[in-house]
């Protein structure tokens, strides 16, 4: 039987340990030893500095504040309903010490998703951001959700009276312990459900995917030992992680990849985790800068506008020692340009998904990862490669990937179906089609379902996306697969114009068939012809994405069938005659 492992054994992963407990009284022996005077957060906008001591000081006011106010009781779920911020994981940490659940909302969500979360959770306690009010009070109002378990994270100007983070945490501190928090039983932390994630809901509406403590602190040691660290670790300037340096923390926390390989790993580590609410790419330059951010977790189109933005050039980023791309495939030709813009740093991608949180990292003993690669499996995963047919692929096969890792989420919430569908036995099927060499490096060809057939060959949308994007007049892509019924589907490609290009179509509109058409040429000179644009192209404003960074393409895909039903679209013939 064909199974693949990281090279590296994983350690001992405490099961009677909550995440707080495990993050901020615990220490591994995986752990480096860290200066208190090393501050874990800072404030991006105000400069705030935040260390260890004062987070578990606020961390246990709070959780005392909200037992005071709400009488909190094991397993209640408390929504988390904010941007990122500072005391954000302090709003975590303070909800787990309780022994609730967590669950956080994406701030962009409409009263309608907002609503779903909520009764999805059964939430029974509402932490927002001022900015997210207007949305929190509309979906509570349809949820039955009284303002009087809602609370601000921080205080601001509003109609409404509610209390806020930081009224409760100077209340907890201020009276007698209100809650006995306890030790989990040997092996209870692999039950007991820390985090309620949803899903991307790509189809459908969103699944609530169960994370026990024990996942995220086996995922936590998981990234540690795959990146080196020890006791000793920090002392080491050769090495690329370092207690001490700084991280961005730009990605989401209510997302797996902000919750876990940014804002956990870097608490782990001894690391400052400079905390940014919103993304804007010339403000990111400017917190780069001026915290001199040691490492850049981000997701590909981030790493595009590194790889294109002008203003990349107008900064001094020569601190930036590693950029990890995840969430999302980020295409060969990508990595490349980022590796010339940025010759001295480290440069790779990271793979996971809600259901297993990280499943493969970049490699630490690479200065750039293997082309096309998502980094070596992390130590604990085990992975099998399932051909079409149902049989075990070797190293250099593709198929279905399957994985078994302590790290696996126990399944969807109040959804036994799709449960029994994505975890068998064990083990999480992941809907990805891979291929893993011998050296337990993960290439991720695509989603399974979003491969285009062609004529019976399949074409990975990522492979084409990567190309075009290295064109100078595409700013940002997406290829879908369009019905045909001589070839069963052909790649059509949705284009955002770069800025110039823009121009030239904007101030002389024959450019518009003159690009597009160098842009067929651009994927026929350099692909076999089954993955030529024979769908065309149609240029867009903007690619649907979701939070993490992953192409919406259903959207796309429908928008598609729709200008094809109308013939807007090139037919076969049409593209090889242009051709």
């Amino acid at each position: 039987m064909t199974e693949f492992k990281g090279p590296q054994e994983l350690p001992f992963v405490p099961d009677d340990l909550s995440v707080p407990q495990f993050i901020l009284d615990s220490h591994h022996l995986s752990q480096p030893v860290v200066k208190t005077d090393i501050p874990r957060f800072i404030d991006d906008e105000t400069g705030r500095r935040i260390g260890i001591e004062e987070i578990r000081a606020r961390t246990f006011g709070l959780a005392n504040g909200m037992n005071s106010r709400w009488d909190i009781r094991e397993d209640d779920v408390v929504c988390i309903f904010s941007p990122n911020h500072v005391d954000y994981p302090v709003a975590m940490w303070a909800i787990l010490r309780l022994g609730a659940t967590v669950t956080g909302a994406n701030p962009a969500y409409t009263a309608e998703e907002l609503v779903h979360q909520l009764q999805l959770t059964k939430a029974k306690i509402l932490l927002i951001h001022p900015a997210c009010l207007p949305v929190a009070l509309q979906a509570a109002r349809i949820a039955k959700l009284s303002p009087s378990y809602m609370a601000l994270i921080e205080p601001a100007n509003m109609e409404i009276s509610l209390p806020t983070v930081p009224d409760l945490i100077a209340d907890g501190l201020s009276r007698p312990p209100s809650f006995n928090e306890r030790r989990l039983r040997p092996g209870e932390a692999k039950t007991k459900i820390a985090f309620l994630i949803l899903s991307s809901g790509t189809t459908g509406k969103p699944k609530g995917v169960r994370l026990s403590h024990y996942a995220v602190i086996a995922n936590t040691v998981q990234s540690a030992v795959h990146m080196g660290l020890s006791p000793n670790y920090a002392s080491d300037e050769n090495n690329r992680f370092r207690a001490g340096d700084v991280m961005i923390g730009l990605p989401p926390f209510y997302h797996i990849f902000g919750l876990i390989p940014v804002l956990h790993f870097s608490v782990f580590a001894g690391m400052s985790l400079v905390v940014i609410p919103k993304f804007n790419f010339v403000d990111m330059l400017k917190s780069i800068e001026r915290y001199r951010i040691n490492h850049l977790l981000v997701v590909p189109p981030q790493v595009v506008l590194l790889c294109k933005h002008p203003a990349v050039k107008n900064f001094d980023l020569k601190c930036i020692r590693t950029i990890l791309s995840g969430a999302a495939p980020l295409a060969s030709e990508t990595i490349i340009a980022l590796a010339q813009i940025f010759p001295h740093t480290a440069i790779g991608q990271g793979y996971g998904m809600t259901e297993a949180t990280g499943i493969s990292f970049a490699r630490i003993d690479k200065h750039v990862d293997t082309s096309g690669s998502t980094g070596r499996l992390v130590p604990g995963v085990v992975a099998r490669v399932v051909k079409s047919d149902g049989s075990l692929a070797g190293c250099g096969e593709a198929g279905h990937l399957i994985i078994s890792s302590p790290s696996l989420a126990s399944g969807y919430l109040n959804n036994e179906e799709a449960t029994k569908e994505t975890f068998v036995d064990g083990w999480l099927h992941t809907g990805d089609e891979v291929i893993i060499n011998e050296e337990a490096e993960v290439f991720v060809i695509d989603r399974i379902k979003e491969l285009i057939k062609v004529k019976g060959f399949q074409v990975a949308p990522a492979e084409l996306e990567g190309l075009l994007l290295d064109h100078p007049d595409v700013a940002d892509v997406c290829v879908v697969g369009i019905p045909d019924d001589y070839s069963g589907e052909l790649p059509l490609a949705f284009v955002v114009p770069s800025p110039s290009a823009a121009e030239r179509i904007k101030s002389r509109p024959e450019e518009s068939d003159k690009v597009k058409a160098e842009l067929v040429k651009h994927v026929a000179d350099a692909k076999v012809h089954y993955k030529h644009l024979k769908g065309g192209v149609e240029f867009i404003d903007v690619i649907p994405k979701n939070p993490s960074g992953k192409l919406l393409r259903r959207f796309l895909r429908e928008r598609a069938k729709a200008l094809r039903a109308k013939g807007k679209t090139p037919r076969p013939s049409t593209v090889k005659a242009a051709l």
